[in-house]
């Protein structure tokens, strides 16, 4: 659906909310994923990149998620991660909760990826008009990932190279957006 202004906000009473239940668990909590990006389509998903200092940290908040409204997924297919996601009543996503150790490569390929969109706005339009085309021609969530990986996986290695290069420059910090 086309970007909601609201999501933003659904996102801060989220990251409140996280912030609360984890502590110590976290040291920065971002918004990643397309509803982070204004003027993209995005599935009406918060995505959330929570930064730990030890994976040990998450493992031992699952009963605080679980108290949330989170369903604890483990690792769920990437190693080294932490993935929690809550559902409305009526079994409607509303959240995907990542958990990485801060500086991880698991977390600096969100946050690279979000930002390298966010300073490019023609490589997000691109990418929003690739996910229109994947949604008109719908053959379920598989092909319509697969319909993205390259062009994802592409940018994704500029948005590394890129991160890494704005990284060390002063006038850039990385993940300065949203953290606790």
């Amino acid at each position: 659906m086309p970007h909601d202004p609201r999501w933003a906000g659904v996102f801060e009473r989220e990251r409140a909310t996280l912030a609360r239940a984890l502590a110590v668990s976290a040291t920065c909590i971002h918004h990643i994923g397309s509803t982070a990006v204004p003027g993209i389509l995005a599935k009406p998903i918060i995505d959330i990149l929570v930064e730990a200092q030890a994976l040990d940290h998450l493992d031992a908040a699952t009963s605080a998620m679980e108290g949330l409204g989170y369903e604890v997924m483990g690792e769920f297919g990437i190693a080294g991660r932490r993935y929690f996601r809550k559902s409305s009543k009526t079994g409607i996503r509303l959240v995907h909760v990542h958990g990485f150790l801060k500086g991880s490569p698991g977390a600096i390929r969100h946050l690279a990826f979000r930002d390298f969109l966010l300073e490019n706005p023609d490589v997000a339009q691109n990418y929003s008009r690739l996910k229109q085309r994947a949604l008109a021609d719908w053959r379920g969530m598989d092909a319509y990932i697969a319909g993205k990986a390259q062009f994802v996986q592409a940018t994704e290695m500029l948005a590394l190279e890129w991160y890494g290069a704005n990284a060390s420059g002063s006038a850039f910090n990385p993940g300065s957006r949203t953290t606790i």
